[in-house]
């Protein structure tokens, strides 16, 4: 809330940039600063009488559960800032946090769904963002100014000192340039090229190579980055704790160029100067500004708490998690990894609370003989497809999914070569939630289909994820060469062993399946549990991949009603066809040949018109018809994000008739 005109600041933390922010505030007419905290006392009462603030707590917890305050700067070192930010959401404050938001992109995540959940308003303090300078820049390359925008440099150096305990230098304290001042560049590169295309929006690069020195503590002394952008547009980025550059930004366009002397800052924060060049001549654009960057900061927070969003050019949402993507990027290339982010200490949510069901949670659940478990109708891949830092992505997204109500998880031997499982064993581990959730595990795909590699795969996969026995086991593929024999007897093993409660397969034809039964009730062992086979309201056109098999033809369907044999569809939501698909788009290859077709696009056509009557997503409408079907089904998901995962779980209460099924299937 906003107090006679006035939003009431808190500041969690006392260095130098809380000084700043501070004295920024003194300029403005939107703010006034109430409270402060800080570990100690002392230095919250030290800050406290320099700048006359009249509540001084000795830990961060007292000033959040602090009334009077409505909105907080979070200005501690970079690893505190996820773990405050989240509290702070929870606790019903409104957030600046300074930049980077956190350590990388996954922890990020996890801040902007926890503000989002909360109703809160947040932003990364990039304060050059929110200048009257950077707004101008963007004015003109939108302008044409240059013509169209082909190179972009941006700097951000200087050297320090490699003092004991330096901040900068810390692996432990997130040091390094990338991180404390690399954002600034690769930033102001997404928000050029952003500007260059027409949106009201920064772009993130296709590719990011780069080069970097790392010192004797680990983090980068120096480094510099080439990103290539849509249109053609590639930026030269370069950041450093132990050299000094020249910070100046230069873009460069097809019939001109544009330079920034002071980027960041704007000349002293109260001048801003732009060199605009076009056939040889040079104009200079120059205002005065009668407050600092940090004010107006300051001011834009103010002015965008009812919308729960600041306006671009300042920092949105996205174009914060889109900037720390790159960043992971940036120094992914680079071979730059802190010990936080390392499989081992991945102990707790990034929240740092111990796991726990999310309040309110609707998660339905359904049941699979042999299996004693509640099986969430959502099952949730562990592929961590296309993660920088798939240490730290899984487990935030375990984390969203197991708070949101899930249950089942779905691995496998080959999933990023061991990685993931790993990565999930270890994840189960540390949370202490093994004996809450039901493990889908998988081996013997091709080309290593058949009874001896089925049982290696397996010891090795339990040996990976910590385990000795996995709920649910599939197989990945089918080996016809082989009868089916040997497969039932070989899991009838592992399955009276006690390695897996219960098992059955993927991609297996119905025909196999219904062999393998008869086999299994001739020889008085277990049968099929469940399939895993394709199935979405789109039709599958061409498989995927060669041995992939599609479920959801009529005479199929009819078979699973008839059994009631459980599935557990792959590719459910047809790999973002009901999200992406469009007869104007094929920029993805694999997308249009397997799901392009024009059954399809009348199948999509139906589903957005379903969805706008719902007020739902179209994705929402296609995940629910897999879910409304007339025998069980728990549809495999991948998302790769806790933005993808959460436009899954509204599916789960979207009830559809059986005539809305019929007709978005083409049947009625």
């Amino acid at each position: 809330m906003v107090v006679n005109g006035q939003l009431r600041w808190g500041i969690l933390g006392t260095g130098r940039i809380a000084h700043t922010f501070a004295a920024a505030l003194g300029e403005t007419d939107t703010g006034v600063l109430t409270a402060v905290a800080s570990r100690r006392q002392a230095d919250a009462d030290r800050f406290g009488d320099e700048f006359a603030v009249p509540s001084r707590h000795g830990s961060y917890e007292s000033l959040l559960a602090d009334p009077e305050v409505d909105a907080v700067y979070i200005a501690p070192p970079h690893p505190l800032h996820a773990e405050w930010a989240i509290r702070a959401a929870e606790a019903g404050k409104h957030i600046l946090c300074e930049k980077p938001l956190t350590l990388n992109h996954p922890t990020s995540m996890a801040v902007v769904q926890a503000a989002q959940r909360n109703d809160v308003f947040l932003m990364e303090a990039f304060m050059y963002r929110c200048h009257p300078q950077t707004q101008r820049l963007v004015d003109l390359i939108r302008d044409g100014a240059i013509g169209q925008v082909r190179l972009i440099e941006a700097t951000f150096s200087f050297r320090a000192p490699s003092a004991p305990g330096s901040r900068l230098y810390s692996s432990a304290l997130g040091g390094g340039g990338i991180l404390d001042v690399g954002g600034y560049c690769t930033s102001m590169a997404r928000l050029i090229a952003g500007a260059a295309s027409g949106a009201a929006a920064s772009a993130d690069p296709i590719e990011v190579h780069a080069a970097g020195h790392l010192g004797e503590t680990g983090v980068d002394e120096y480094a510099a980055a080439l990103l290539t952008f849509p249109g053609d547009i590639i930026a030269r980025v370069s950041t450093g704790v132990a050299v000094n550059q020249e910070n100046v930004v230069r873009v460069y366009g097809t019939e001109g160029d544009i330079l920034l002397p002071s980027p960041w800052f704007a000349g002293g924060e109260r001048e801003s100067v732009l060199h605009v060049t076009r056939a040889g001549q040079t104009q200079v654009v120059t205002e005065q500004h009668a407050k600092s960057a940090y004010a107006f900061e300051a001011d834009v927070v103010a002015r965008s708490i009812e919308a729960r969003q600041a306006p671009w050019p300042a920092m949105t949402l996205a174009d914060s998690l889109g900037n720390m993507r790159t960043l992971d990027r940036w120094r992914h290339a680079i071979g730059l990894e802190y010990p936080q982010e390392q499989l081992q200490h991945q102990t707790a949510p990034t929240s740092g609370r111990p796991l726990r069901r999310r309040h309110g949670s609707t998660m339905p659940y359904g049941r699979i003989d042999g299996v004693e478990k509640p099986v969430s109708r959502l099952a949730m891949g562990t592929m961590i497809e296309d993660a920088e830092l798939p240490a730290v992505q899984g487990p935030v997204l375990f984390d969203g999914f197991f708070e949101a109500g899930g249950t089942c998880f779905d691995t496998a031997h080959l999933y990023r070569g061991g990685q993931s499982e790993e990565v999930f064993g270890q994840w189960m581990r540390s949370r202490g939630v093994r004996d809450d959730v039901v493990v889908l595990g998988k081996g013997a795909a091709t080309p290593y289909c058949d009874p001896e590699n089925l049982t290696r795969q397996l010891l090795l996969s339990l040996e990976r994820m910590q385990t000795d026995y996995v709920d649910l086991y599939m197989m990945h593929r089918d080996n016809e060469a082989i009868p089916v024999g040997e497969f039932v007897d070989v899991l009838n093993e592992h399955r009276q062993a006690g390695r897996m409660r219960a098992f059955g397969v993927s991609n297996w034809s119905l025909a196999r399946v219904e062999e393998a039964n008869r086999y299994a009730a001739a020889h008085g062992l277990t049968g099929f549990a469940a399939l895993s086979n394709n199935f979405s309201l789109a039709r599958l056109v061409e498989p995927i991949w060669p041995g992939s098999i599609a479920t959801n033809d009529a005479k199929s369907r009819a078979w699973f009603t008839r059994t009631q044999t459980p599935l557990f569809p792959w590719s459910s939501q047809a790999r973002g066809f009901f999200a992406n698909g469009s007869r104007d788009d094929t920029s993805d290859p694999e997308l249009v040949r397997c799901w392009y077709s024009d059954d399809n696009f009348e199948r999509l056509d139906r589903v957005r018109v379903l969805a706008e009557q719902r007020g739902v997503r179209p994705i929402t409408i296609a995940l629910a018809y897999v879910l409304a079907q007339p025998f069980p089904t728990f549809p495999l998901i991948g998302p790769r994000s806790l933005h993808e995962l959460e436009t899954s779980l509204p599916a789960l209460g979207v009830e559809l008739t059986p005539d809305e099924v019929a007709w978005l299937n083409l049947e009625g």
